[in-house]
């Protein structure tokens, strides 16, 4: 049975892909509210409790000149100022504290063996969602849009000899309370990852664009410390495998274009614009 949360969603994805690809004509709020089958009313309501702006506003932070502006202003300071603003600000939106520990060798040999891995399911604004912790943090966030099931495949496929509980821990609690409006519950989010030393310092310079901040695959390589190699660097972000803490989301084209996601570019839009939306209207 789908939950009321992922009804919104599917909705909201479906109007969101449907202003992108009308985007040209102006599409009417009128018009968009009766493509997801909904009256205005109901549509504008629904997209406000979930965004927390009205549709027209949050389809600003979807143009590329928003995008622009954003990689302009957040460009060359992003990295240096994106911990000052944050922790001296009011608001705890950039403020998250986010720890990356690598998997050793011997914690991931023979299939994760000797790993003792909890899941669960959880509900997003942006779809349903797998997380799974072992004693040291998350190791493993995705969307289950196939099902649970498929979810549950995947996951085991990444670490097939572990041993698995569903079961819902504190480090998971605590890693969904990103979802919710009031970031002060938040403890630091520790994340055990298996990955390569490239991939890990890739993963762990994105974890510094904040809320609303973007960049780009070049700016990313450089950051990180492999200036030139943004095709690799690439490839290490479609690899996250931790999908919305470690933003990836938030990487886009040099001109300003949202481009491509692991997830499908419609809930990269609905990601980058939900951000968007909660940092302007916490300021």
């Amino acid at each position: 049975m789908e939950t009321q949360q992922e009804i919104d969603y599917k909705r909201i994805a479906a109007s969101i892909e449907f202003f992108k690809q009308h985007f040209k004509d102006q599409p009417s709020l009128e018009e968009a509210a009766a493509h997801v089958h909904l009256s205005p009313f109901h549509f504008q309501r629904m997209f406000r409790d979930w965004a927390g702006v009205t549709p027209k506003q949050f389809l600003q932070y979807l143009s590329v000149e928003h995008a622009k502006e954003i990689l302009k202003n957040t460009g060359a300071t992003l990295f240096d100022t994106a911990y000052e603003t944050g922790l001296s600000g009011t608001s705890r939106l950039h403020d998250l504290f986010i720890k990356v520990e690598g998997m050793t060798p011997g914690e991931y040999k023979n299939g994760g063996e000797l790993l003792d891995i909890n899941y669960s399911f959880a509900e997003s604004p942006f779809g349903n969602i797998i997380v799974a912790s072992t004693r040291k943090g998350i190791c493993h966030m995705a969307f289950a849009d196939e099902g649970r099931e498929a979810a549950f495949t995947q996951l085991v496929s990444l670490f097939p000899n572990a041993k698995y509980t569903q079961v819902v821990d504190s480090i998971q609690q605590n890693a969904l309370f990103i979802f919710g409006q009031d970031w002060s519950k938040l403890a630091t989010i520790k994340l055990h990852l298996k990955g390569t030393a490239f991939q890990i310092k890739v993963w762990e310079t994105l974890l510094q664009v904040p809320v609303g901040g973007l960049t780009t695959y070049s700016r990313l390589a450089e950051r990180s410390g492999n200036t030139g190699a943004s095709r690799a660097v690439g490839t290490a972000v479609g690899n996250n495998p931790v999908a919305l803490l470690i933003p990836c989301h938030r990487v886009i084209k040099a001109t300003g274009e949202i481009g491509e996601y692991h997830w499908g570019s419609t809930r990269k839009n609905a990601i980058i614009g939900w951000e968007a939306s909660r940092v302007q209207t916490h300021h």
